[in-house]
């Protein structure tokens, strides 16, 4: 427990700091976007905390995949469950569109980088997640691209969210940055 104060009440005092400014997601997103950002807030923080003061957790593997199903299933609530109901009735096909415009400045930038943050990290702990699953190369390769595009195209046909190209390139560079992590996972965390 001694471990993991640090990061918890640090994680703390950044995300009380921030809530003026991650409090409007939930005007378009579910609530439940604030749990999800303290949680990946206190697990950058614990990562960076075991790392450089080179200590390691050990977490029971029922453990890990109760975090990682509660996870899934927050997930699934900002994907598919946003209060506001937007029309989305648009779809983007083309490749570079929306990334495009969310660096090009004409976007609100907490918009622009809530999106951008979010389709990319949102996703790494998947990438580490699959990576301690599997060594085999075509399922890393694949496997992201097919479960992300099953999402799109169920955000598409249930009108719950829009087509768009660039969430899938995001959201597979997310799986892709989790496997390039696994080393610094592998020093910091030891499956039981």
């Amino acid at each position: 427990m001694k471990k993991i104060l640090i990061p918890i009440l640090w994680s703390i005092v950044i995300f009380t700091i921030f809530i003026p400014i991650t409090r409007t997601l939930t005007t378009y997103l579910h609530p439940v976007v604030l749990v999800v950002l303290f949680f990946c807030l206190l697990v950058v923080n614990l990562a960076i905390y075991l790392f450089l003061t080179k200590q390691q957790v050990r977490i029971r593997f029922f453990f890990l995949v109760g975090i990682f199903i509660l996870y899934t299933l927050s997930l699934l609530v900002l994907l598919f469950l946003r209060p506001s109901e937007p029309a989305y009735d648009n779809s983007n096909l083309t490749p570079f569109k929306t990334i495009t415009l969310y660096l090009s400045g004409n976007a609100d930038w907490f918009v622009s980088f809530y999106n951008l943050a979010a389709n990319v990290g949102l996703f790494v702990p998947f990438g580490v997640l699959l990576a301690f699953c599997t060594r085999r190369f075509l399922i890393r390769a694949f496997l992201p691209f097919t479960l992300i595009s099953c999402i799109e195209i169920t955000q598409l046909l249930t009108n719950r969210g829009s087509l768009d190209i660039d969430d899938l390139i995001l959201n597979v560079l997310g799986f892709y940055i989790g496997y390039a992590l696994v080393p610094i996972v592998r020093k910091i965390i030891e499956i039981k």
